[in-house]
């Protein structure tokens, strides 16, 4: 298909259109997460698979393969809840989220009642995101109500985890004022339960969790494998949530499957978002050479797939970006 489509196309196609060196670059800041998380990595193959910065050799020549002109760059942050306000607010371009936050985000409900956050569009659904709580290695936690008096580490203020581990441990009769929880991302976690200073944390990232991979190579952990009950007490507090299975293997010395749940994490844009900008980066992020990248990168890469990147979208509520919509359906993978 060609980038240029009608006479009446905007200047904005126009500008990314033009020969490389008559481009001046256009920047996109994708908001991700921490860099022991599964966010930033994927972040980082996303922005690399659709830019291709001014003066860069054509895709056709062995260059880039994303928008012409395009620089995109992935920034580390809080992760879910900091990327859709600042998204909302103008002061990241994209932002990747688990769906649970999206939703409650943009409908302005639960936790964010009264302040819809209606600029959110999604542009796909990327891969789920597995809620490992890890423990020391030998741990004798039985259930989440065993939690209560523990030191937990929740995930760091500003992420759609905190929000939603505080409402399935509120299942289990566990909240702020019967535990010391911590907040703090994936890697400080692991360095206080390596060192002690923690007898549990929560993180939701798809597997395998740098972070993790490290700390079960040298001090040791293990994962909590939920009950089914307390799986269904998880997914009906928040919906989003899935049952879902961590392989056994996936980190040393956890050799057995671990029972828990997931969240669908996505990658959203500003409906401020020029509808061309965003088919275009759409376009770019299931081209082949995308493809290449995705497959090389994380162990997650796999999973996003132009087939899966509408799974869940038509029930969150949120809608899709006009220029997301229209690769879709020009794609055939929407009605």
């Amino acid at each position: 298909m060609s980038f240029i489509r009608t006479l009446g196309a905007t200047a904005l196609a126009l500008t990314l259109a033009a020969p490389a060196m008559a481009q001046a670059p256009t920047f996109f800041r994708i908001g991700t997460g921490g860099a022991g998380g599964t966010y930033f990595p994927i972040g980082g193959t996303i922005a690399n698979a659709i830019s291709a910065p001014p003066g860069s050799r054509p895709c056709e020549e062995g260059g880039q393969c994303g928008v012409p002109g395009l620089v995109a760059i992935a920034q580390s942050t809080n992760a879910s809840v900091a990327n859709n306000a600042a998204v909302q607010n103008g002061s990241l371009e994209a932002g990747m989220t688990a769906a649970d936050a999206l939703r409650d985000m943009y409908l302005g409900e639960g936790k964010y009642e009264g302040n819809p956050h209606d600029k959110l569009r999604i542009v796909a659904n990327l891969f789920p995101e597995d809620l490992h709580l890890v423990v020391p290695a030998g741990s004798d936690l039985a259930s989440l109500g065993d939690l209560a008096g523990r030191r937990v580490g929740i995930a760091q203020a500003g992420s759609g985890t905190q929000v939603a581990v505080l409402q399935i441990l509120g299942t289990q009769g566990v909240d702020r004022d019967n535990m010391e929880e911590a907040e703090l991302n994936n890697s400080q976690s692991a360095e206080r339960l390596a060192d002690g200073q923690l007898d549990a944390y929560f993180y939701a990232a798809g597997w395998p969790v740098a972070a993790m991979v490290q700390l079960a190579s040298t001090k040791g952990m293990d994962l909590y494998s939920m009950s089914d009950e307390e799986v269904a007490a998880a997914s009906e507090a928040v919906p989003a949530y899935i049952q879902s299975t961590i392989p056994g293997g996936v980190y040393e010395g956890v050799d057995e499957d671990t029972n828990t749940v997931a969240v669908p994490a996505m990658l959203v844009v500003s409906a401020d978002q020029p509808e061309e900008l965003v088919y275009e980066i759409t376009k770019a992020l299931w081209n082949d050479n995308s493809r290449k990248l995705l497959d090389n990168g994380h162990a997650k890469g796999k999973l996003i797939t132009p087939d899966t990147a509408l799974d869940g979208v038509e029930g969150l509520g949120v809608p899709l970006h006009p220029g997301a919509e229209r690769f879709y359906r020009e794609a055939g993978l929407l009605e």
